[in-house]
């Protein structure tokens, strides 16, 4: 039975060309946490370190993650960080050869690194609810996406 549901969207016709993609994300922390992480008082490790291993890898896992994306040949992955006050920005680029796009990529790459980055933290960001009032992830956003020719 044919639901009209199918299945990944074939891309053998299609040349392999240069590609490359750029997304960014914001994570709001608080004081303490921001604090804590820029001084290298993180009881799970460096959370700058750890959350760019974390990034990179859901760039090679992203058809894992997310059902209809091709495996591509990833051939450059660049994490950075930077503070915006309190709040962690990570932005991210992927390249490529092939025959399609890897902004999926990105974002999930700088999904996965904010995610890492809020998990190390999390035992300061609770209230005393336990619950994160403050802590938000935000804005994750693919900003440039190339297709050479």
């Amino acid at each position: 039975m044919n639901d009209g549901i199918d299945g990944i969207v074939p891309i053998g016709h299609k040349p392999i060309v240069e590609r490359s993609a750029v997304a960014t994300g914001l994570l709001r922390l608080s004081s303490d946490s921001a604090d804590a992480i820029r001084n290298g008082l993180i009881a799970k490790g460096d959370v700058l370190e750890a959350s760019t291993v974390a990034a990179i890898q859901a760039v090679k896992d992203t058809p894992r993650i997310i059902p209809h994306c091709h495996v591509i040949p990833i051939e450059g992955c660049n994490v950075s960080w930077a503070w915006e006050d309190d709040s962690l920005r990570c932005s991210l680029s992927v390249s490529a050869h092939w025959k399609t796009g890897v902004e999926m990529e990105a974002i999930v790459g700088v999904s996965a690194g904010l995610l890492c980055a809020w998990d190390m933290v999390k035992s300061l960001e609770k209230d005393e609810q336990g619950q994160y009032p403050e802590t938000q992830i935000e804005s994750i956003q693919v900003l440039e996406k190339n297709k050479g020719s």
